[in-house]
C-alpha cells in the first residue's frame, strides 16, 4: 500500500501533467528512481503513459531523453490492461514524433499487444487517428513488407474483429475506406458475431439525403473553391465535413458491395405449404433437431447475422440497398431468419423509399409479393407489425398522421398483393385486416384524442375571431351621420376595404367553426383517418388563418381611416400598420409545422387519387396480379375503409 507521501507525490505529479507544467514534471521525475517509468496510477500507467494520453509530444520527448540507453528494454512496460507507452501514443495524432522515438529505442513495441490483442496500429484505427495509423502502417510495411500471414497479427484482435470492423464501429468511414483499399483481404473477414464489414456498414452508415447534396451553400463552396475560408468558418467547415463523410461512406459502400459476397448467404426460401386461408387446422413448421448423445434431441438455433441487404433495409440505408441491387440484382430474393424478404422488412420498418424502389422492379415484385414468413404473415400483415426496435430516429409524428400513413401504406400494399396473399391467415388465425385493427386500436384512440383536442383548440380560437368580427361590424369607423344615418367615411376607398375584410373575417371564422364541429362529431373510425379528417382539419386551419388575416386588414383599414386627416407622423403610421399584422405573423409561424404536415397529406392523397385514375403498368394492375380464385377461397376480409 502506498504511503501518504507517495500518494501526495503522485497527486502532485498527476496534477502537473494535467496542466502541462513541463518543468515541474521533469524535476519530479528526476527525483524518482524509476524516472519517467514511475507508475503513477492505480492501473499501472507510467508518467510516459499519462503524458502521451495528454498529447504532450514535447514533454514525452524530454522524458524519453531522461532514460539511459541501458534501460531502453524497460520501455516495454505495460499497464494492467497490457497497454504499452506506444499504445498510449496511438490514442491521438499529436504524439507521432514521440512514437517514432519510442520505436527507435525499443523496436519491439510495434508488435506488442494488449490483453485485447490490439497492437498500436489497431488502437489508432479504433480511435480513428489517421495520422498515427499511417505512421504505424508505414513502420509495419518497412519491417514486414507484404507478408499477409504476419500482417494479420496486426490487423485482428482476440475477438476476431479487424481494424476495418473497428473503423466502421467508430464511424470513421474515411479511414475505413483507406483500410479497405490497403488491406482488401479484410473485406470478407467476419468478426466474433459473424458480421462482415459490409454488414456493419449497413447498420451504421449515415443517411444519404438528397436535400443535403443539393444544399446551396455546399454547392457554392464547391463552385468558388473557398477551402481556406471554409476551414475558418465553423458552419461551412461543418458542411464540408459532413459532405466528406457521406462521400467517403458511399465510396466505401460501393467498394465493399463489389467485393463482399456475404449478400449470397440467405435462409431457405419459404415453401408454399405455409399458405393458410382459414384459421382452423393445424400446421407445422419444419425444425431441425440435434442429438445430445443420450437419444434425446433438442432444437438448436444458431444466431447468424442478417445479410447486408436486410440490415441496410432495417436501418434505412437506401443508398446501400440500391447499390447492392444495382451490382447484384438477384440479391432482392434474400430471406432473413424469420422467412422475410426485403419487401417484408421495408414495410415492417417503414422504409418507404426502399419499398417504392423494390416495387418499381417488375420481375422481382412478381416473386416477392406472395412471400409468407415463418409465422404465416403475408406482406399485408407487415403493415400491422411496425418494428418497435428500430435503429433509427424517433418518430415525432402526431398519432393521427401516423395512423393515416399506416392506412395509406395498407392500401398501397394491398394493391400489389395477390388475392391469396390478402386472404392469408397467420399462425394466430388472423388475416391482415384483423391484425391491423387489433394492433392499431390503441393508435386510433390516441389519434382520436389528438384530433379532438386540436379541433377544440382551433374552434375556440375561431369563435374568438368570429366574436370580434361580429362586434366590429357594428362599430363604424368615423361614426354615422346624425341626419342621414350613413357612415361619415362611407365614400372613402378604405371604408370599403374595412367592410369587405370584416365581412370575410366573420364568414371564414363561422365556416371554420362548422368545419371543426364536423370533426368533433365524427365517428373516428379507421376510414375517417385515411382522408376526411385531415381534409377537414386542413380546411378549418386555413379558414382560421384567413379570418385572422381579414380581421387584421379591417383593423389596418380602421387605423388608416382614423389617421387620414392627420398630417405628418408617417413613421407612426408605418409602425401602427406593421404592428397590426403581427398577430397574423405569429399565427402563421406557430401553425406552420402542423399546416405543412397537412399539406403533405393533401398532396399525397391527391397523388394517389390521380394515380388511381391514370393507366398503370401490368404489375400494378389488380386484375392481372390476382390469382384464380376457387369458389371456397373467396376472401373474407373485414374492410377498414
Amino acid at each position: 500500500m502506498a504511503s501518504t507521501f507517495d500518494r501526495k507525490f503522485n497527486g502532485d505529479l498527476f496534477a502537473a501533467l494535467s496542466v502541462g507544467d513541463v518543468y515541474k514534471v521533469i524535476d519530479m521525475c528526476a527525483a524518482m528512481p524509476a524516472g519517467p517509468l514511475h507508475k503513477l496510477t492505480i492501473h499501472g500507467d507510467t508518467v510516459l503513459h499519462i503524458a502521451s494520453y495528454h498529447m504532450a509530444n514535447d514533454l514525452v520527448l524530454e522524458l524519453l531523453r531522461m532514460i539511459p540507453e541501458y534501460q531502453f528494454n524497460l520501455l516495454t512496460v505495460q499497464n494492467e490492461a497490457g497497454k504499452t507507452i506506444l499504445h498510449a501514443t496511438a490514442s491521438n495524432n499529436n504524439t507521432v514524433e514521440a512514437a517514432a522515438e519510442m520505436l527507435r529505442r525499443a523496436p519491439s513495441l510495434l508488435t506488442m499487444t494488449d490483453k485485447l490483442g490490439e497492437t498500436p496500429l489497431f488502437c489508432a484505427a479504433r480511435y480513428g487517428n489517421t495520422k498515427s495509423f499511417h505512421f504505424f502502417k508505414a513502420e509495419i510495411n518497412r519491417r514486414l513488407g507484404e507478408d499477409a500471414a504476419s500482417l494479420m497479427g496486426f490487423l485482428r484482435r482476440n475477438n476476431k474483429e479487424t481494424i476495418l470492423h473497428v473503423a466502421i464501429h467508430s464511424f470513421n468511414f474515411a479511414l475505413a475506406l483507406d483500410i479497405a483499399k490497403t488491406y482488401p483481404m479484410l473485406i470478407g473477414e467476419k468478426d466474433g458475431d459473424g458480421m462482415t464489414a459490409l454488414q456493419l456498414l449497413a447498420c451504421k452508415s449515415p443517411r444519404f439525403k438528397r436535400r443535403f447534396e443539393k444544399f446551396f451553400i455546399y454547392k457554392l463552396i464547391d463552385w468558388i473553391c473557398l477551402k481556406e475560408i471554409a476551414s475558418r468558418v465553423p458552419i461551412l467547415k461543418n458542411i464540408k465535413e459532413k459532405r466528406f463523410v457521406i462521400d467517403s461512406t458511399k465510396e466505401l459502400a460501393t467498394l465493399l458491395i463489389e467485393n463482399d459476397a456475404s449478400w449470397e448467404e440467405t435462409k431457405p426460401m419459404p415453401t408454399q405449404n405455409r399458405v393458410k386461408l382459414h384459421r382452423y387446422g393445424g400446421g407445422s413448421t419444419p425444425s431441425e433437431n440435434v442429438s445430445t448423445g443420450n437419444n434425446n434431441k433438442i432444437n438448436v438455433t444458431l444466431p447468424t447475422p442478417d445479410s447486408p441487404l436486410i440490415l441496410a433495409t432495417k436501418s434505412g440505408c437506401t443508398y446501400i440497398v440500391k447499390e447492392i441491387l444495382r451490382v447484384y440484382s438477384q440479391a432482392v430474393e434474400l430471406i432473413d431468419k424469420d422467412g422475410r424478404n426485403i419487401l417484408n422488412v421495408a414495410i415492417q420498418y417503414r422504409r418507404i423509399d426502399i419499398y417504392k424502389a423494390v416495387i418499381e422492379m417488375k420481375y422481382p415484385l412478381m416473386t416477392l409479393r406472395d412471400t409468407i414468413d415463418n409465422e404465416g404473415n403475408s406482406l399485408l400483415h407487415m403493415v400491422a407489425m411496425k418494428a418497435t426496435d428500430q435503429l433509427v430516429e424517433m418518430d415525432f409524428r402526431n398519432p393521427a398522421l401516423e395512423l393515416k400513413d399506416d392506412l395509406l401504406l395498407f392500401e398501397s400494399v394491398k394493391n400489389i398483393c395477390t388475392s391469396v396473399a390478402t386472404s392469408q391467415v397467420n399462425n394466430d388465425g388472423l388475416n391482415a385486416t384483423q391484425l391491423f385493427v387489433k394492433n392499431k386500436e390503441k393508435l386510433r384512440i390516441e389519434a382520436k384524442e389528438w384530433m379532438k383536442s386540436t379541433a377544440w383548440g382551433s374552434a375556440g380560437f375561431g369563435l374568438t375571431i368570429a366574436t370580434l368580427s361580429f362586434t366590429a361590424s357594428y362599430t363604424v369607423p368615423g361614426g354615422l351621420d346624425q341626419n342621414t344615418g350613413h357612415p361619415i367615411m362611407g365614400g372613402k376607398p378604405f371604408f370599403i376595404v374595412f367592410t369587405l375584410a370584416n365581412g370575410l373575417s366573420l364568414t371564414f371564422s363561422i365556416t371554420s367553426l362548422i368545419t371543426f364541429l364536423f370533426i368533433l362529431t365524427s365517428s373516428f373510425q379507421f376510414k375517417d383517418f385515411r382522408r376526411s379528417l385531415h381534409y377537414k382539419l386542413l380546411l378549418g386551419l386555413t379558414l382560421v388563418i384567413l379570418s385572422v388575416l381579414m380581421m387584421m386588414i379591417s383593423f389596418a383599414a380602421t387605423l388608416i381611416l382614423g389617421n387620414s386627416s392627420k398630417k405628418g407622423q408617417d413613421w407612426t403610421k408605418i409602425i401602427l400598420y406593421t404592428v397590426s399584422f403581427l398577430p397574423v405573423t405569429v399565427l402563421i409561424y406557430t401553425t406552420t409545422p402542423l399546416y405543412y404536415m397537412l399539406l403533405k397529406v393533401f398532396k399525397e392523397i391527391l397523388g394517389s387519387i390521380i394515380a388511381s385514375i391514370l393507366p398503370t403498368r401490368d404489375v400494378e394492375s389488380r386484375k392481372i396480379m390476382q390469382h384464380r380464385r376457387l369458389p371456397s377461397q373467396a376472401p373474407t376480409t373485414i374492410s377498414i375503409g
